[in-house]
């Protein structure tokens, strides 16, 4: 399959276990099939043992998690390891399978295994072997709001988000999923646009626990806020599963980043190039639905959801 035979646009969700990848991966496809878009929603997660009903395909389908388990006496970390590898040997499987949606926006669901995105290839040479094939992705890294409670645990996140997006060379966004679960915000240390733009890490530090082990670790905390800070990659969206207007915002991020609004090849190639280095948005866009969701209750009527979706749909003609 040649970069020739085929041009679609897709998303590839990566995150810690936990992070709620797949509970995205199924609000996305369904909002995006409101917009009237063909979707398919691939599992290349070998350790899913619930594959949703709305999957086209699964990694499953080749090599299952339990069996690897059981015939090469791995544990899960290995097992999956070893699937993903085998999933990279059989790279004409996926692509053959993948012509068959060759017309459908893709939105793959991978594992949770941070290694993949952080230390192993098998998921970058998989990118760059669809994106020869004319597959036009964007990477969406998801951090879970309940780290942002923790400053130590929030900074280590973000130095994942960002070793990933530095190892998977490719367009990329990064969401707080989970934002319906914070209680207002009011366990958080400072306001919501704090951890959403990632501006200073130094004021968190203060936060962090007066015991020996932060005292005997606190130049290498100081080090790793500065190297997250000074690359000044990571930025944040809030999203919540339960609330359309998040989602909304999310897709309209992803569509820039992997060119699927812009209108011919050509200008879609070098619009993407493009919008890789573009990554500030205005507050109220970040976060204006968050807190509409919680100064409203359940967030914006169906008849406002509605309004958004048939706005955004008039706005790109090149949404189908």
């Amino acid at each position: 399959m040649t970069s020739s035979s085929m041009t679609c646009f897709g998303q590839v969700v990566i995150g810690p276990p936990g992070c709620g990848k797949t509970s995205y991966c199924q609000a996305m496809t369904q909002l995006l099939k409101e917009l009237g878009r063909k979707v398919a929603f691939i599992n290349l997660d070998p350790a899913n043992d619930n594959v949703s009903a709305e999957c086209c395909m699964s990694i499953t389908e080749l090599v299952q998690m339990s069996e690897v388990m059981e015939s090469l006496s791995l544990g899960p970390n290995g097992a999956l390891i070893h699937c993903m590898e085998v999933l990279a040997a059989n790279r004409t499987w996926l692509m053959d399978r993948i012509k068959q949606y060759k017309d459908h926006y893709l939105i793959f669901d991978f594992p949770g295994q941070v290694e993949l995105y952080t230390h192993h290839t098998v998921v970058r040479d998989l990118m760059r072997d669809l994106d020869a094939a004319g597959v036009r992705l964007c990477s969406v890294y998801l951090i879970d709001a309940h780290y942002a409670n923790e400053p130590g645990k929030y900074v280590s996140a973000l130095l994942v988000a960002l070793t990933s997006m530095l190892q998977m060379e490719s367009p990329a966004i990064n969401l707080l999923s989970k934002v319906d679960l914070v209680d207002k915000y009011e366990s958080l240390q400072m306001p919501l646009e704090f951890y959403t733009e990632v501006l200073d890490l130094d004021y968190l530090l203060d936060q962090f626990e007066d015991t020996p082990f932060t005292k005997k670790y606190k130049k290498l905390n100081k080090a790793i806020a500065d190297l997250v800070t000074d690359y000044a990659l990571v930025s944040l969206i809030p999203v919540s599963v339960q609330n359309r207007p998040t989602l909304l915002n999310v897709m309209k991020a992803v569509d820039k980043a992997n060119g699927y609004v812009y209108g011919t090849n050509e200008e879609r190639n070098i619009q993407r190039l493009l919008s890789c280095a573009v990554g500030a948005q205005f507050d109220d866009d970040r976060i204006g639905a968050v807190k509409d969701m919680y100064q409203d209750g359940d967030g914006d009527t169906d008849e406002e959801e509605e309004r958004l979706l048939r706005a955004y749909a008039t706005q790109n003609p090149n949404v189908k």
